[in-house]
């Protein structure tokens, strides 16, 4: 086949550290390559891939500093893709609440893939005013949100975790990765920690307000505490090696996941997560096997003697059969298939009128 797939202009794919929406585009364009596919990636001109690549900016715009108004250089990237469209056989994009119009107007079946809450607004009312465009859920959580969208798939994300070696949790520490915001639960993760008796360790950025606002008023004061130690962002092997270590990782979300990379990535390392219970965290995290699925600070804190007594073999093996990079890919080509053949029944009712 010769697929499109479109990626956001904020991140170059790979991203070299923070960027979830990237890191799949990437994992789906290498393995779709190497599997004799013809991908063309649109994404910022220092993404790193070995497929044809049309840049739709110089460079991710965060790399550049922040930028008040992506909308634009969205804008932009869906002209580059419609003007190249009837090159491929199908188009699959990643844009979220801008790639909407994206789909409705082009030649050649399109799909998009929902990488954001479904339960509000910009992407819930897209999906109302959109009715018609194919999209493929990351969760069967995401999918509860709006019932009455043109639901084609459920694909849940898979990484390549080959090179991933289980960790013995040999550290005793907890560990939180992720963003420095309230709803990701970082003050519960840090109270969590307090009620165990176990340090936890902190991967995350800390870069715009509200996460330097975390930072000052949450971290800071455990760092001093001798609680808590915080690591900044960290690269992917990094991360392995933290949650290899890691006793736990915590991830007490307050808001409804649409997945949750952070879990995958830790089950893959064998450590178990002790998650909340919201959103697609409880599709991820089977209780009492991968982890513990819990309500609140207290069952979190209560559950991590328990966690520790988990079988960290076989939540590595359960994690690389069921999130790995290859069934994600043999997903998406059969969404491919499956759309492109719906496409070719239109035309022949079509032309048989």
């Amino acid at each position: 086949m010769k697929i499109a797939l479109v990626a956001p202009p904020v991140l170059p794919v790979p991203p070299v550290r923070y960027g979830g929406i990237e890191r799949i585009v990437g994992v789906l364009a290498e393995g779709l390559q190497v599997r004799g596919h013809e991908v063309t990636l649109f994404a910022p001109g220092d993404s790193r891939v070995s497929c044809d690549l049309v840049a739709t900016v110089p460079e991710g715009l965060w790399t550049e500093g922040f930028h008040p108004d992506p909308g634009p250089f969205y804008t932009r990237t869906t002209e580059m893709v419609l003007d190249a469209a009837t090159r491929f056989d199908v188009v699959h994009g990643h844009l979220d609440q801008y790639g909407f119009d994206l789909a409705d107007l082009c030649p050649v079946p399109a799909l998009s893939t929902i990488h954001g809450r479904t339960d509000i607004d910009p992407i819930a009312g897209c999906i109302e005013g959109h009715p018609d465009v194919p999209l493929v859920a990351i969760s069967n959580s995401q999918r509860t949100f709006a019932p009455g969208a043109n639901w084609i798939a459920t694909v849940y994300h898979g990484l390549p975790f080959e090179d991933v070696a289980g960790g013995a949790g040999e550290g005793d520490y907890l560990c939180f990765v992720g963003r420095l915001s309230a709803d990701k639960g970082v003050a519960e993760a840090v109270e969590l920690a307090r009620r165990a008796g176990r340090p936890l360790k902190v991967a995350a950025k800390a870069i715009d307000p509200g996460e330097q606002h975390m930072y000052e008023t949450v971290i800071a004061p455990a760092e001093r505490e001798g609680l808590v130690e915080y690591m900044g962002e960290l690269d992917e092997r990094e991360r392995d090696e933290l949650f290899g270590n890691a006793l736990a990782t915590i991830m007490l979300s307050k808001w409804p996941e649409p997945f949750g990379l952070v879990a995958i990535e830790s089950l893959a390392a064998g450590t178990p997560v002790i998650a909340a219970r919201s959103g697609a965290l409880p599709e991820i995290v089977l209780d009492g096997t991968d982890g513990f699925v819990v309500d609140d600070v207290d069952a979190g804190a209560a559950s991590v003697e328990r966690a520790a007594r988990l079988d960290r073999a076989r939540i590595r093996a359960r994690a690389l059969e069921r999130f790995s990079a290859a069934r994600m890919i043999d997903d998406y080509v059969s969404v491919y298939e499956s759309l492109m053949s719906e496409r070719r029944s239109q035309r022949s009712v079509k032309n048989a009128m």
